[in-house]
């Protein structure tokens, strides 16, 4: 007897081919058969009987950008994830993994974490134990607690500070310091560690408003590292170059390409109709690397991003010119700096310099006051501040200032949403077919104040796909699950097939969607996440196991702690076996 038979759907298999009437069987977490409709589909019994008729079967989503790796201890669903039809997550990315782990190193992580990644501190304290030390004692404790599968990079941040620590920011390692880096880095691969990732990204600083501490590295220690992914099975590199990077940087993620003898995605390519030329420049990382023999694969958000920043945190702010060290100060040093006339004209003056490669964000009139603590203030709420400028007479660099002293800088303002134009989006539909590009950079689990990305899945499936017709149903698929499970190589997952993992989502391809963006006060301490629901998303299936049905949790926790090796198969490129 079947454990499971979806019945009467429209399977589209993640393969790219064409979609077909038949009956998806599942016993013991695998899919045991798939059988045409109109050649009496399949014809065994099942303990539970799941009609698709009208609907789409495909495989489980994939998602190889995440930051779960905190959430994960409060919230086994890794929400809102899963109820997007997404299966199978990698977490750990950009350096920013939570082990391994020294008494020592805990704190400052989950301080980096709090202001990098924007989770709020008082959950990361009061949701995560912080009790591990090894990489593998941290996967431990999340087996048999996820709804849905996770693998987990290990984070250059995470082992410069466990082997150096405070040294970690503002010094090179030394000898025998990238000695222990590299012992650190090869057991947490050999424990189920799915690669190496790292940034030097110019937007990624910690608490204290300092580089993050893999931006402290020499090429040479992260070559040094990089390398040691050759030596196990199934592991992959994932690296942030920052903004405003060009042949240099491309050349540089080719060396580390080459080094690991792996394959290296790159986060964020975002389009944008007013900047193409950025694109294909970015584009090109690739043909450099492939004439080298490495590849570089560009993770492509896939829907217009809308960012919620503020003067407290200084996120994406710090990266105008002149600007970080303001945010390494206290909050009497900054709002005093704000209230002196010359200081603050200088700001004003530093983040317009032309040699900055983020000075396209200081467009102040654009951003809208998002939201506001100080409810004195509550008037100014979603209005633009051009317009406040205008009615108040004043500049609106000033406008901002005054608001944010005002609210002692807790106020969130919104930059306006990058590319919701026609041509972004015909852009948009050009990178998703061009085989450069991976479609994802959810950052799912981060940024739980600023951004909405999480829910890329259900973006490209209702808008990309039903709404501008940018692609169609079957390569949408294929993007979603079969290439991004090939780039990491997991085994038997991404598609529909006989003795694959049963990972599986029911969806309606007329209602699929996105749902209204909304604030959450879900978190450990009563802490708030921004939050959308989906629509038109009816089953998803991971192992077998129905995890979300209608829009509800089940209460299931089928979701394998993927493993390298065990769960991943190991991805090579061609030049990587004589580098």
């Amino acid at each position: 007897m079947l454990d499971v038979i979806i019945r009467g759907g429209t399977v589209v298999d993640g393969s790219g081919g064409e979609p077909r009437h038949a009956d998806v069987g599942i016993r013991d977490g695998r899919i045991v058969a798939i059988g045409s409709v109109e050649e009496g589909g399949v014809d065994e019994e099942a303990r539970q009987t799941i009609d698709a008729t009208g609907k789409i079967v495909a495989p489980g989503f994939v998602d190889v950008h995440t930051h779960y790796d905190a959430q994960a201890f409060w919230d086994g669903t890794l929400s809102p994830s899963p109820y997007h039809g997404v299966t199978s997550v990698v977490g750990g990315n950009c350096g920013f993994s939570i082990a391994p782990l020294s008494p020592e190193a805990g704190p400052y992580l989950m301080k980096m974490l709090s202001r990098v990644e924007g989770m709020p501190l008082e959950a990361l304290e009061a949701g995560v134990p912080w009790n591990w030390q090894s990489f593998g004692e941290y996967l431990d404790q999340l087996e048999g607690t996820l709804a849905v599968n996770a693998g987990f990079m290990v984070g250059h941040s995470a082992i410069r500070r466990t082997v150096m620590g405070e040294r970690a920011v503002g010094h090179e390692a030394t000898d025998d310091e990238l000695a222990q880096m590299v012992e650190l880095l090869r057991a947490s691969m050999a424990e189920g560690g799915l690669g190496f990732s790292s940034t030097i990204s110019s937007t990624h600083n910690d608490l204290d408003g300092k580089p993050v501490p893999s931006r402290h590295a020499s090429k040479d220690e992260m070559l040094t590292l990089a390398r040691q992914a050759r030596d196990f099975e199934g592991t992959t590199i994932e690296f942030l170059p920052g903004v405003g990077w060009g042949e240099e940087e491309a050349n540089y993620m080719a060396d580390i390409s080459l080094a690991a003898n792996r394959p290296v995605n790159w986060n964020v390519m975002a389009a944008n109709s007013a900047n193409s030329a950025s694109t294909e420049s970015q584009l090109a990382a690739t043909d450099i690397a492939r004439a080298r023999g490495a590849e570089v694969i560009a993770l492509t958000v896939p829907q217009p991003m809308t960012l919620r920043i503020n003067l407290d945190s200084g996120f994406i702010f710090d990266a105008l010119h002149n600007w970080a060290p303001f945010f390494q100060l206290s909050k009497a040093e900054k709002l005093a700096i704000l209230d002196d006339p010359a200081q603050r004209a200088q700001m004003a003056e530093d983040a317009q310099n032309p040699e900055s490669p983020m000075r396209g964000i200081a467009r102040w009139e654009h951003f809208t006051i998002d939201q506001i603590k100080n409810e004195s203030l509550a008037t100014y709420r979603g209005r633009r501040i051009g317009e406040i400028a205008e009615e108040e007479d004043k500049a609106p660099f000033d406008v901002m200032i005054d608001i944010a002293v005002a609210d002692d800088l807790q106020t969130y303002f919104m930059m306006p949403s990058m590319g919701d134009d026609d041509e972004t989006w015909r852009i948009r539909g050009e990178l998703w077919h061009d085989d450069r590009t991976l479609i994802g950079a959810s950052d799912a689990g981060a940024h739980l104040d600023m951004i909405d990305t999480f829910a890329f899945s259900t973006v490209v499936l209702g808008e990309g796909v039903r709404e501008r017709e940018l692609i169609s149903m079957e390569e949408a698929i294929r993007q979603l699950t079969d290439l991004p499970a090939k780039h990491y190589g997991l085994r038997e997952r991404g598609r529909l097939e006989e003795g694959f993992h049963a990972d599986v989502v029911v969806f309606d391809a007329d209602t699929v969607g996105l749902g209204e963006t909304y604030t959450r006060y879900d978190l450990p301490a009563g802490a708030g996440r921004l939050y959308a629901d989906a629509s038109g998303i009816d089953h998803v299936f991971a192992n077998g196991v129905e995890i979300i049905r209608d829009g509800e949790d089940t209460g299931a926790r089928p979701g394998v702690v993927l493993r390298s090796g065990r769960d991943t198969a190991t991805v090579e490129v061609p030049g990587g076996r004589e580098a």
